[in-house]
């Protein structure tokens, strides 16, 4: 009977560290937002783009933005035109010069004007802070295309 009480609080460890490891998967810790900080701008992008989260971001993109912004992020579509909006041209690398990301993820999530927000029910943290470095890219698009 010797062994029992080692075994015993290690029985407990083992099942106590496996609970914790499960509640993180399931709960993984939340992903910064700007409003949590006191100010937009200093907020840093977080997430890492691999080629899979891009894939979404420009999945994301092509449902929710591109009507308005059009799909190489121009801002020049028929319903741009219709509601009266001038939106600004994303292929150019100075349109969005004076925005930091904590700025566009801010713009992205609350909606502006006549933009709807893109509420936490529709897209996750992660999937907007994609969306903000998918949007960035396209600028870098067009300087590559004119570099060929």
């Amino acid at each position: 009977m010797r062994p029992f009480p080692l075994l015993f609080p290690a029985i407990l460890l083992a099942v106590g560290s496996t609970y914790t490891a499960i509640r993180a998967q399931q709960n993984p810790t939340p992903l910064p937002t700007p409003a949590a900080a006191s100010a937009s701008s200093n907020v840093k992008n977080p997430v890492k783009p691999t080629v899979e989260s891009q894939s979404k971001a420009k999945k994301l993109f092509e449902i929710d933005c591109a009507m308005c912004h059009g799909t190489s992020g121009d801002g020049k579509t028929d319903l741009a035109k219709d509601m009266q909006l001038t939106l600004k041209d994303w292929t150019d690398p100075k349109a969005l010069s004076d925005k930091s990301d904590g700025d566009l993820f801010d713009e992205i999530r609350k909606g502006t004007e006549k933009m709807p927000a893109e509420t936490e029910g529709r897209a996750k943290n992660d999937e907007v802070w994609n969306l903000v470095i998918y949007i960035r890219a396209m600028s870098k698009a067009r300087i590559e295309a004119g570099a060929k």
